[in-house]
């Protein structure tokens, strides 16, 4: 069956559809409040291809296949959210074990090497004297390490954020590289599998680890790519252009989830 796809969509609307595909049915996925693109994308992936995905979302497991608009919410601790409540998570067996929460998580990042390896503590060789702070890890490290497989996600693409070593490291990708990069630091094979920012998706070369570029957004040209990437990139001899949102795909983005039109700006 030919797929319609949609002609008028932005860049953020794009990658959520991307993430749509990523989710596996009957999993447990953790929706975050901080990041719109990846949230709207779990959910696509729930209301179209998934029913049954248990979400976590602030601290609650719920299914909102009925639910005909999403009501936004911004932070962990927003009280909205708790209305679609089915079950409660305690703080303590999150603490644990992240995994029963979980089986895929999505991680931002001030700057990130060519392995993957990302830094959200902040930008500048002395801890006291940073001249950016993040957030620090709120989290990543652990949920990185227990869950199945993870995902990168960057809302610009420049040479700040890809850089040849991350001042610090919050969340380890593959190491220093090669199929056993994570084995030599005692981490399970559950690297990073994409790294997804508004000008292309980026894979993982299998024996190097090494980043590599697998697509470019519409729009955009691989010299666009290198141009704006702090180290070397592996790149194919066929680059494709990304897999647009199919019609459907971005009337629910836009009727059911989206509300705001926050993916729209």
């Amino acid at each position: 069956m030919t797929r319609a796809y949609a002609q008028d969509f932005t860049t953020k609307e794009l990658i959520a559809a991307f993430i749509a595909h990523q989710v596996r049915d009957g999993e447990r996925v953790a929706v975050g409040a901080g990041l719109h693109v990846p949230r709207a994308g779990i959910l696509l992936a729930h209301l179209l291809y998934c029913p049954n995905v248990r979400l976590y979302i602030v601290m609650t497991f719920t299914n909102l296949l009925k639910e005909p608009r999403m009501e936004p919410f911004y932070t962990v601790t927003d009280f909205r959210p708790a209305k679609w409540a089915e079950a409660y998570v305690l703080h303590d067996d999150f603490q644990e074990n992240p995994r029963l929460v979980s089986n895929m998580f999505v991680v931002g990042a001030l700057q990130i090497d060519p392995y993957g390896n990302s830094n959200l503590i902040g930008v500048g060789r002395d801890y006291h004297r940073l001249s950016f702070r993040g957030p620090g890890a709120v989290g990543t490290t652990s949920m990185a390490h227990y869950v199945d497989r993870y995902y990168l996600y960057v809302q610009s693409h420049d040479r700040r954020i890809f850089v040849e070593k991350c001042d610090f490291i919050s969340t380890i990708g593959w190491g220093e590289g090669g199929p056993d990069g994570r084995r030599r630091l005692g981490l399970p094979d559950n690297g990073p599998i994409y790294c997804i920012t508004p000008l292309c998706i980026m894979d993982f070369e299998p024996r190097t680890k090494r980043m590599r570029l697998k697509s470019v957004h519409p729009g955009v040209t691989v010299d666009d790519v290198v141009r704006n990437t702090g180290f070397e990139l592996i790149i194919p001899d066929v680059v494709p252009e990304t897999e647009p949102p199919t019609v459907e795909e971005l009337r629910v983005l836009r009727e059911r989830i989206d509300v705001e039109g926050m993916l729209r700006t």
